[in-house]
């Protein structure tokens, strides 16, 4: 499995940041996912099994399903998939979550993606770094303009 990294610093407090990456029933509207079911939620609500179905540039359609973990005190959460269809077989990821002050926080994002077999090796490497980057782009402007 092919992995990727990125890093974002935002201009909010840790807990800002956190809740955005946890409201997984607002992702339609800033990341790139078409549709989000909570299947599951854990202690004090928090999702902890969430479906998605999304367009994948060039690779079409996929739907998977994400188990998440949460870190202690707030600092992040990673998830593992536990079905995928589509051109998706496999994926693992996790937001790592530093405060550098008061209203600053530093998100690291890796994300691991097995597709299938039929997809070429360039389009692998290159698709998640643009999924990285989008996501932290647009996580980065969701958190600072709300």
């Amino acid at each position: 499995m092919d992995q990727a990294e990125g890093t974002v610093v935002v201009e909010a407090p840790l807990e800002d940041v956190m809740e955005v990456i946890g409201d997984f029933e607002t992702y339609p509207e800033w990341a790139e996912v078409k549709s989000v079911t909570v299947k599951t939620r854990g202690e004090g609500g928090r999702a902890t099994e969430v479906a998605f179905e999304v367009e994948v540039p060039v690779l079409g359609k996929a739907s998977y399903t994400l188990a998440y973990v949460y870190a202690p005190g707030g600092t992040g959460l990673s998830w593992v998939s536990t079905e995928a269809h589509g051109a998706l077989r496999e994926i693992r990821g996790e937001y790592l979550l530093r405060e550098l002050d008061n209203d600053t926080t530093r998100v690291v994002y890796r994300l691991g993606v097995e597709l299938g077999p039929l997809v070429p090796g360039f389009l692998r490497s290159e698709g998640q770094k643009r999924v990285i980057e989008n996501a932290l782009e647009r996580l980065k402007r969701r958190v600072e303009m709300g």
